[in-house]
This record gives C-alpha cells, structure tokens and sequence, in this order.
C-alpha cells in the first residue's frame, strides 16, 4: 500500500505532535503523523500521579535498558521512553522547566544560528498558556498548559524553608529572568490532568482533512532516492506500508528513536552500518553519537510526619478516599506531580550558571527497576541531585537490522573527575539542607546511602552503585555545522534533500532542566521555519 502527502512526521512525541499540528494548521499541506504506540487512551496518563504507573507499563512505554556501563559497575541502566501519541509527555513527571537562558546563547556560538535565547525565547511563549498570564517571558493562550500546583505543600515548605536557611534565595519562577534558587515547580498541566502534546496539540487537529494520524505505525526506514528524502516505509498490525512526501520527511523519534531511523535508513558510521547489514547511503559518524544525559542518584530520608505518597501507597483505605477524591473533584494527591518543589545551583560557586539541579520527590523507594516501583513500607521522601552539565557522551546504536529491535544505548557517566565532583557537590549540599532546623521535625534518619557512608570515596562508589540516567537524552544527532553534526541549524540532514529531524536529538548540547518544555519549543521552531521554507 502507497500513499502520498505533502509532509510526513515519524514519532507522535513532544516535538513531533506540535509539528505535524502547525504543518497541518493553514490546511495548505497534506499531512501524515506516525506514531509506533496507540491512542493515549490509558487513563493513568491523564491524572497527574499517574505518572508512576505508566513508569512501567509497556503498554505505553518502550521500557528501553542501556548497554552494560562500566563506570557503573557494568549495570544496565533503565531509560524509559513513551509509546503513545504523544511520546514522553504522556509519560513524564510534568516539571516545566525551559533550561538556563545561557544554554542556548552557546548553541548559537557553536555556530547554531537563530538558536540563542532571544531567537528561541518566541518560540516557547508561542506554545504556552501559562496559568498566571503572559508577561516577558511567558505566553498565554498556546496549546501547552502550564500552570502551579494545585495547593501548597506541608514538606514542600519545610525543605525549602531549609534551602533558603543553607542560604539557598527563593526563586519564584526558575523559567522567568533567572534560573537560580529555590522553588515550587509549575506543571505541564491543565484542570489538575495531565497535558502532554497529544491532548494540547492533537486533540485540536484531530478533525482537520488534511492531517492523518496513524498510529501503531511504526516507522522503519526513510525512503531516499539520489539525495532525496522521498518517503517512509513503515510497519502496522496488517503489515509493511509506504508513504511518500512531496515535500519533506521530518523525523521526531526522540534522542534514541530518530538516530536509529537514520541509521536503518543507510545514514551513519559506515562501518558500523556494514557491521549491521545495512547499505550505506552516506557516511556519517555524527549520527547516533554525542548522546549524553543528565545523570542522578536518590537520598532518601524516613520521615517523622505521614505527610508523603509512601503513606498513600501503603494504605488502601487511604488510595481509596484519594481516588474518590480525585474523581470527584480533582482534588487530593492524585491532582498533583509528587515533585513539587527543587533547586537550581552551583557544584562550585566559580561557574557563571547552575549545574546541579535537586528535586524533592514526596516518595521514598526499596525497589525501583524497570518493572516495578516499590515504597518504602514507612513515610519516606527523596531529594535527588541532578548534574545538568556532564562530560561523558554515549552513542546510539542498532543492535541488529531488525528494524522493531531496540536500539544499543550507551552513556559515559562519570567520565571525568568533574562529573564525579558535581555530583559530590550535590549530596554534599542536600546533607546540608537536610540538617537545616526547618526539617528537623520531619527526619528521623537518613535512609540512603545513610549516614556511615560519609567520605567522599565512600561517597562516589555509593553513586557509581545507584546512579541512573536522569531520563532527559538528548543530542544523538547533533546540529550545527561540520563532522560532528547530523543537521544545520534549519535542523535540515546533511547532504540530504527533504529531511529534517526535530526533537532533543538535535541539541548541541543538553540544556540545564527538563528537557520536555524545550523540546516542544524545538517542534514549534521547526514547523516555523520549514513552513517559512515553504513559502
């Protein structure tokens, strides 16, 4: 089976969604949208807690394992991805955060025109509707709702009222003129249900003749004839299909998903393509290397209050009021994220911006593997340090020519003494909060690593045993110009007409915060300037 379009976007996620949604918007274009996961039609997607169910469920999520990591003691580390119209946002924790201005004020000076944060700035007002109006640097009445949390929160205040005592400044909002302090987070949520790019983009193009959405249709090659990006073939339940584009092929697959489709399609290392069986097309290193991640570990406390989720999830008479709660009046616990509050700050107060980034998770875990989330049996909570800005970089890879494999992922964690330092600084620095006097009432003792574990030896070895992947992957097919790129800065694919990609594969380097707010703004830049382009 054939079928033509203008444009064709493979991967339904937090770009791809705004992409297909913009393209199709004047009704100029034809467009096709594939998406390899189903509807989003599970109900844990949409309520805001819902989040650490759909954590692991391969129902919605592509459950994706790195390769063994040696500097982690040769674990294999989980990295979960979404499966469903809209990608990761239909999965992730919801924290709005657009990274630190400066980050991308250095995509433009490694030579990423139009990418500095004036240039990018438009962009992400342009997707949002931000709960408290628009203002400088927020919008208002885009298809992104963003808005606070539904209430104050008891620990919340007590840990932030312990940063600011470790002489940590409140921060008010940390996507506004700076990024630094300490803060309650906004959500990418709308009437206390969650709002991925499925439910602000899609929802509303759904009724639009010239957008079709297909999904359980997995994209496995990008169909090139000469130097031209012409088509897709992908796979549904019936079988193998193509579609053609007049136009232009965009590709959204994520920071695994689009490096992959390259390489499937012949663009990439040649003698790792010839090692899979694939025909090179075009000889290109970049694809599927510089991948890189923020990268974190979990300290957790047991708490002396029953003010945290373990006390919800341990308790069906108290699961019971909570759904009812919800389903009447989304209210309760399941209204919210269970991440409320974090801070932005220095591993070492030389640094012009934040590197570190901890968030306060209102859970504490036994047990937290790719296939179930586990609390502790007592009230708990977690605060995690985050290093936004590390120095190992990773590749992707296929496994095989099988194009529905799951790809080899690899990090580089703790590849340099600075990667290690950050994270010290971290620990070093949430110890320190814990200590403040405005959580005493709350700590009865530190659960992990615990208090023995206190030398900065003993210190590291406990991250190297515990540390995982941040979830926020980006840069596989980096943008810029020369060698060490994958597309230029109108994100078109070296040496190849009609083909885009578009998504956090493309940054030069990963941005200081959660990665779904930009990634979206990546999306809508694109179909601007494919658009423009057009014209």
């Amino acid at each position: 089976m054939s079928d033509t379009f203008d444009y064709i976007v493979t991967g339904a996620g937090s770009a791809g969604a705004a992409v297909a949604a913009r393209l199709s918007e004047s009704g100029k274009y034809t467009v096709l949208l594939l998406e390899a996961g189903g509807r989003d039609t599970n109900p844990w997607i949409h309520i805001p807690l819902g989040f650490a169910r759909t954590f692991v469920n391969p129902a919605v999520n592509w459950k994706f394992e790195s390769a063994p990591q040696a500097g982690l003691g040769n674990r294999r580390l989980y990295l979960p991805r979404g499966k469903t119209l809209g990608g990761t946002s239909s999965i992730n924790g919801m924290v709005y955060i657009r990274g630190n201005h400066a980050d991308y004020d250095e995509w433009r000076q490694k030579g990423c025109e139009g990418w500095d944060w004036d240039s990018v700035l438009p962009f992400f007002k342009k997707a949002e509707n931000q709960e408290r109006g628009a203002d400088e640097f927020h919008g208002s009445g885009g298809p992104l709702r963003v808005s606070n949390q539904p209430r104050r929160f008891e620990l919340a205040d007590a840990v932030l009222d312990a940063c600011e005592q470790a002489g940590i400044a409140r921060n008010p909002d940390f996507n506004g003129a700076v990024q630094e302090g300490c803060g309650y987070y906004q959500t990418t949520t709308g009437d206390r249900r969650r709002w991925s790019t499925a439910k602000g983009y899609l929802d509303p193009a759904r009724g639009r003749a010239n957008l079709e959405i297909r999904t359980n249709a997995h994209a496995t090659k990008v169909l090139i004839e000469g130097d031209r990006a012409v088509g897709v073939e992908y796979r549904m339940p019936g079988g193998v299909r193509e579609a053609r584009a007049r136009a232009e092929v965009i590709v959204s697959g994520g920071a695994y998903g689009s490096p992959q489709l390259l390489l499937l399609s012949g663009l990439g290392p040649a003698g790792h393509l010839r090692d899979m069986g694939v025909p090179v097309l075009r000889d290109m290193p970049a694809v599927g290397s510089n991948l890189h991640d923020h990268f974190n570990t979990y300290l957790s406390w047991k708490c002396a209050k029953p003010v945290t989720l373990n006390d919800l999830e341990n308790s069906w008479p108290r699961k019971i009021v909570a759904a009812a709660r919800y389903g009447l009046f989304r209210s309760g616990p399941m209204a919210s994220n269970g991440i409320h509050a974090g801070v932005f700050t220095r591993s070492d107060p030389r640094l012009e911006r934040p590197d570190l980034q901890i968030n306060l998770l209102e859970w504490s875990t036994l047990e937290r593997t790719k296939d179930r989330v586990v609390p502790h049996s007592f009230s708990g909570f977690t605060l995690s340090p985050v290093h936004l800005r590390p120095d190992g970089r990773g590749t992707v890879r296929l496994g095989s020519p099988d194009p529905v494999a799951a790809p080899v992922i690899s990090f580089d964690f703790l590849r340099t003494e600075y990667d290690a330092q950050a994270i010290l600084a971290g620990i070093r620095l949430i110890r320190k909060i814990a200590g403040q006097a405005a959580l005493k009432p709350y700590i009865v003792e530190e659960v992990a690593p615990g208090p023995d574990v206190s030398s900065d030896a003993d210190i590291v070895e406990f991250v190297r045993k515990t540390g995982i992947s941040n979830h926020h992957p980006a840069s596989s097919c980096a943008m810029g110009h020369g060698p060490n790129t994958v597309v230029d800065p109108r994100l078109r694919v070296h040496g190849i007409r009609g083909l885009r990609v578009a998504d956090a594969s493309i940054m030069p380097q990963v941005v200081a915060g959660n990665t779904n707010a930009p990634s979206i703004m990546i999306g809508e830049k694109a179909a601007a300037m494919i658009l423009e382009d057009a014209a």
